[in-house]
């Protein structure tokens, strides 16, 4: 029944499609009828629903910034510069969209966290395949981390193929050499699947670039995407550090890290040291 003088109405258009019989539905596309039923808790408080919904949202986000990650080290292989600079700004976007998750998960109180808490198992962020998978790809390499992904092959294979590929890092230094700028040889072969360790060649091939932003202009820009990357995923870091920090102090995280301890220690590790040393010497 329509109410055509009501104000507060908005009237259906006819052009409107709602018969959704042979037609794909918006939520056929999306494949919400999954999605919005993977929500199986393993209590019955209330706040555990909060829980599980934020950590299936970001898995979501960190998937989709693995897709933009690995489009920009391409990009940058293939000297395709401006679609690498817009692959890398949407990434820097998205890590703030998780940053600002941890907000709503810090409603979260000590007291309704415990209630639930014991049923988590030893399950942890910790263990988040996108989240690795992400460091690997900016090159925070550890070999060590596999084991925890041995009970799922097509994980634990997809992150052994990562280790040991070039990191968007080792992308990016290789085009400094190509480009013409001076590279040591360690520095351009060395052991992709170990962390990567600042060079006094690539920090003073960023010092050229930085004093000659001109003639270097996609290689400073590039630099300075960087830099964002690193800078938003540090602001990750810390506040998930200090959201655990507010909801369960300094107890053993459930996957049996030292908790608060162990998520401060990430804070000390550099992706990009060099585009940080090279600010010191300009």
């Amino acid at each position: 029944m329509s109410c055509p003088h009501q104000t507060n109405y908005r009237a259906i258009e006819d052009s409107i499609h709602t018969d959704f019989k042979e037609d794909m539905s918006y939520g056929d596309y999306l494949c919400l009828e999954k999605i919005l039923s993977a929500q199986h808790l393993q209590s019955d408080q209330h706040d555990e629903m909060l829980f599980v919904i934020i950590h299936q949202a970001s898995e979501l986000w960190l998937k989709l910034a693995g897709h933009e990650l690995s489009a920009a080290m391409r990009y940058v292989k293939d000297g395709d510069f401006g679609n690498a600079f817009k692959v890398i700004s949407r990434m820097k976007q998205i890590i703030r969209q998780l940053t600002q998750s941890w907000d709503i998960l810090s409603t979260l109180t000590p007291v309704d966290y415990l209630k639930f808490r014991d049923d988590l198992g030893h399950s942890s962020g910790f263990q988040s395949f996108g989240y690795r998978k992400i460091e690997f790809l900016l090159g925070n390499k550890n070999a060590s981390l596999l084991k925890v992904h041995e009970s799922n092959p097509t994980v634990h294979s997809e992150l052994k193929t990562i280790l040991e590929q070039p990191s968007l890092y080792d992308e990016v230094i290789t085009a400094l050499h190509n480009k013409g700028l001076n590279i040591d040889a360690g520095a351009l072969n060395r052991d992709v699947t170990l962390p990567y360790q600042s060079n006094d060649s690539v920090v003073n091939a960023w010092l050229t670039i930085y004093q000659n932003p001109e003639q270097y202009f996609e290689y400073y820009e590039l630099a300075e995407k960087l830099v964002d990357i690193e800078d938003t995923i540090q602001q990750w870091r810390f506040k998930h550090m200090s959201t655990v920090m507010r909801i369960i102090g300094n107890k053993m995280g459930t996957g049996g890290s030292s908790g608060v301890d162990f998520l401060k220690k990430a804070l000390d590790i550099s992706f990009f040291p060099e585009l940080y040393t090279v600010r010191t010497k300009l």
